[in-house]
C-alpha cells in the first residue's frame, strides 16, 4: 500500500512537476525497476548470510528513507538518488520476507498438513489488497491538495508502520549454516590435561559465497523453474504493454485501463484463497504451475476470438481475468517448489534469483514483445500465447513438488 500511494503518480510528477524530458522519465523509471527488479539476487544472498530480520529491517529503513528524500527531491540527481534507493530498499526486504514466508509456509505444512500454497496465497492476495488500496490513499492525497509530496510521505508512515512490525513480530532466526570440517586434533601426548577432558566443540561457520552461487544455478530443476516463471512474467508484462493498446484500439483512448486494472486486484483478493483452497489438496505444485501458465496462454488466444461487445471491452477483460486467473495457480506453487528444489540454507538466494532472472527475461522480452505491436491482431496474440505455453512445456519437466522438504529432496535426486 505504501508503494502504491506512490508509484501511479510518479512520472506525472517527473514530466509535469518537475519539467522531465519523456525519455528522461522513463530512464528515471526503468533505474527504480533495475534497482529493485535485478538486484533481488543480492538481497537474497544477504538473507542466506544474515538472516531475513536485519535484511528487512534495513530495507524498510532505506524505503523510509528514500520516500523522504524523493518528497523533496527537485533535482534530476536527486531524484535518481531516491529513486535508486527505493528500489534497492525493495530488493532487500522482498527476497528477505518471500524466503521467510515460503520457509514458514513449509514449517506449517509439515506440523498441520495444511497446504504450504495457503499461506503463499494469503501473502499473494495481501500484496494485491495493497496494490488496490494504495492508489486509492494516493488519489485522496492528491485530491485533498496534499500533492506528491504528502503522497511521498505518506508511503513513508507506511513503511514506519511495516518496520515496526516487523521489528516487533519477527522472530530472530539463525541463517543456516555450514559445518566446517572438524579439526584433526594433535596427539594426546601433547595435549594439556585441561584439554584432554574438555569435550571438542565444532565451529559453525557460513559457506563460502561463491560455492553458494554455484550450488544455486547448477541446480537445473532449479533453472527450469526460473525458465518457466520467467515466461509468466513476460506475459504478465503485457497488462502494461500490448493491453493498453488494446483498450485504446476498442474504444479510442485508454480512459478504462483503470478499470480493468482495479478488476485484475480485486478478482485477487477475492478469489486467491478460494482458488488456492481448491487447487493445493487436488493438484500437484507443478500441475498448478502447468495449469496456470496454460490458462495465461489461453487468456492472449482469447483477445481476437472475444465479440467486442459493451464499450469494445469484452476482450480486454477476457484477457485481464484469464491471466489473473492463471497468476493464482501459479504464483503460490512456483514460490512453494522453490523449497523443494534448494537446500535450505540457499533459500533466499534461490528466492532472489527466480524474481531477478525474471526481471531480465522480461527486459529482454519486452523489445520482442513490443515489435509485435506492429504485426496483425491474430499474429501478435497467438505469438503471445505462445510464450506462456511454452512455459507450461517447461514446467511438465519439473518435479512434481508433492509437499514437505524430505518428499521434494527426493523428487529431485529421482
Amino acid at each position: 500500500m505504501g508503494f502504491y500511494a506512490v508509484l501511479p503518480y510518479l512520472a506525472t510528477h517527473l514530466g509535469s512537476g518537475l519539467g522531465m524530458a519523456g525519455w528522461l522519465v522513463g530512464l528515471v523509471l526503468g533505474l527504480r525497476t533495475f534497482s529493485q527488479q535485478g538486484l533481488f539476487v543480492v538481497g537474497g544472498a544477504l538473507t542466506d548470510r544474515y538472516g531475513p530480520r536485519p535484511v528487512v529491517l534495513a530495507g524498510c529503513a532505506l524505503r523510509i528513507a528514500g520516500f523522504g528524500w524523493l518528497a523533496f527531491a527537485g533535482s534530476t540527481a536527486t531524484v535518481i538518488g531516491a529513486v535508486l534507493l527505493i528500489g534497492f530498499a525493495a530488493a532487500l526486504f522482498s527476497p528477505a520476507v518471500e524466503s521467510e514466508a515460503a520457509r514458514e509456509a513449509v514449517r506449517h505444512e509439515r506440523d498441520t498438513g495444511a497446504p504450504r500454497a495457503h499461506v503463499l496465497a494469503l501473502f499473494s492476495a495481501a500484496g494485491q489488497a495493497g496494490a488496490f488500496l494504495g492508489p486509492l490513499l494516493g488519489s485522496l492525497l492528491l485530491l485533498l491538495g496534499g500533492g506528491f509530496r504528502a503522497a511521498c510521505l505518506a508511503g513513508a508512515l507506511v513503511f514506519v508502520a511495516v518496520l515496526t512490525g516487523h521489528a516487533r513480530l519477527m522472530p530472530h532466526t539463525t541463517p543456516v549454516r555450514e559445518p566446517a570440517q572438524e579439526p584433526t586434533p594433535p596427539p594426546a601426548q601433547e595435549q594439556p590435561p585441561a584439554q584432554q577432558s574438555a569435550p571438542h566443540v565444532v565451529t559453525r561457520t557460513a559457506q563460502p559465497a561463491r560455492s553458494s552461487w554455484r550450488a544455486v544455478f547448477a541446480n537445473r530443476p532449479f533453472r527450469l523453474l526460473c525458465l518457466a516463471y520467467s515466461t509468466y512474467l513476460v506475459a504478465y508484462n503485457q497488462l502494461y504493454l500490448s493491453l493498453p493498446v488494446e483498450v485504446e484500439r476498442a474504444t479510442g483512448s485508454q480512459a478504462a485501463l483503470g478499470w480493468l486494472f482495479a478488476l485484475s486486484s480485486l478478482l485477487v483478493v477475492v478469489a486467491q484463497m478460494p482458488v488456492t483452497r481448491c487447487s493445493a489438496r487436488r493438484i500437484a505444485p507443478r500441475t498448478a504451475l502447468v495449469t496456470g501458465l496454460a490458462v495465461v496462454a489461453a487468456g492472449f488466444a482469447a483477445v481476437p476470438l472475444t465479440p467486442a461487445g459493451p464499450g469494445g471491452l469484452l476482450p480486454g477483460a477476457a484477457l485481464v481475468v484469464l491471466l489473473t486467473l492463471g497468476q493464482m495457480l501459479l504464483v503460490p506453487a512456483a514460490r512453494g517448489l522453490v523449497p523443494d528444489l534448494v537446500e535450505d540454507r540457499h533459500l533466499g538466494l534461490a528466492t532472489g534469483a527466480l524474481s531477478s532472472v525474471s526481471g531480465v527475461a522480461v527486459l529482454a522480452g519486452s523489445a520482442a514483445t513490443g515489435a509485435l505491436l506492429e504485426a496483425s491482431a491474430p499474429v501478435r496474440w497467438a505469438a503471445l500465447a505462445a510464450v506462456p505455453l511454452a512455459g507450461a512445456l517447461l514446467a511438465f519437466t519439473l518435479p512434481a513438488g508433492r509437499g514437505g522438504k524430505e518428499q521434494g529432496a527426493r523428487a529431485v535426486t529421482g
